[in-house]
């Protein structure tokens, strides 16, 4: 086997992690909070002044 070829099952996911990625992870979490509590205020401005 020549040790030049890359070994299956040896991707990008087994390399180390980008500096960048505690940030972007946290704004992604952020992302995802703001947009649930834009929905649940945005449902809730629907249901009080549409429905009603």
């Amino acid at each position: 086997m020549d040790l030049d070829q890359e070994q299956p099952g040896k991707g990008s996911l087994a390399e180390k992690a980008e500096p960048w990625e505690s940030w972007e992870t946290a704004l992604v979490w952020w992302s995802i909070g703001v947009g649930l509590a834009g929905l649940i205020v945005l449902g809730w401005l629907v249901d009080r002044f549409i429905l009603t």
